[in-house]
């Protein structure tokens, strides 16, 4: 491990100790995150004792729920599930790969993140509730507020939290795990405490998982700030990682292209 990841391990153990901090995140999806990366935190996850969770890159990512079945998630969450349709495209695509005693181990979600899926709420509740159906639902508050026309400084409108309420009340009648993302900061904190209130079983940022009960401690700021500076390391290390893969070959590209002019000029 290099000194940036060693020093990403260590805000995920404090993380992990005084901040509520359950699991890394990675995504297939819009982050777009590539196996060696996956690798890197993996290695991270397991070493800090925590567990991973991964957004697939749809309702039925055949090759990436294997892939999360290969390396060993603890949440698998499908992104754009907006009709009962595609949520039993996730269902039976995530009873396909996994074994029922897989299941056990593994959290299975969907995001709600537009306002089509809000609609049809009541059904997706119903199946996912079912016998093979699945554990949650994550609440995706920027790309509602998007999908509501108000952008993503919506994220903290009325209406959406209105929404993110009815959905809170749903998962809780049901029995379903409750997860809220989508610009977690210091801003969210009040919305993220009425939703608690009702019911919230974790809380998101773009790297990492939190238990809702961090809600309560007076160090939630340095949790917020934690995540974050884990992020920034994340980013900062990706860079170095392609960068030093774009060196290894840039004097042999130089030498390469000096014998091409060398040979067009002859």
């Amino acid at each position: 491990m290099n000194k940036l990841e060693k020093t990403m391990l260590d805000i995920l153990r404090k993380g992990k100790d005084e901040f509520g901090i359950i699991a890394t995140k990675a995504e297939f999806e819009a982050e777009g995150t590539r196996t060696d990366e996956l690798l890197r935190l993996l290695e991270l996850s397991h070493k800090a004792e925590l567990g991973l969770a991964l957004k697939v890159g749809g309702c039925e990512a055949i090759r990436d729920m294997l892939d999360a079945k290969r390396f060993g998630v603890q949440y698998l969450i499908a992104p754009m599930v907006e009709t009962p349709y595609a949520l039993s495209k996730f269902i039976d695509a995530k009873n396909r790969v996994f074994t029922s005693e897989e299941q056990d181990d593994i959290s299975f979600l969907f995001n709600l993140e537009t306002i089509t899926a809000f609609q049809n709420l009541e059904e997706m509740v119903a199946m996912a509730a079912g016998d093979t159906g699945c554990d949650g639902i994550v609440f995706g508050r920027v790309d509602f507020s998007r999908s509501l026309g108000l952008g993503r400084t919506g994220t903290e409108a009325e209406t959406v939290s209105t929404a993110v309420e009815t959905v809170s009340r749903a998962c809780l009648t049901s029995n379903l795990q409750f997860v809220v993302g989508g610009a977690i900061s210091m801003d969210a904190l009040p919305n993220l405490r009425r939703f608690q209130a009702i019911y919230l079983s974790r809380f998101e940022t773009r790297k990492v998982v939190f238990d809702s009960g961090v809600l309560a401690l007076p160090s939630l700021p340095r949790a917020l700030l934690n995540a974050l500076h884990f992020e920034l390391l994340w980013l900062l290390n990706k860079r170095e990682h392609y960068g030093i893969i774009y060196r290894e070959d840039k004097a042999r590209i130089a030498m390469l292209e000096g014998f091409c002019q060398a040979l067009g000029r002859d």
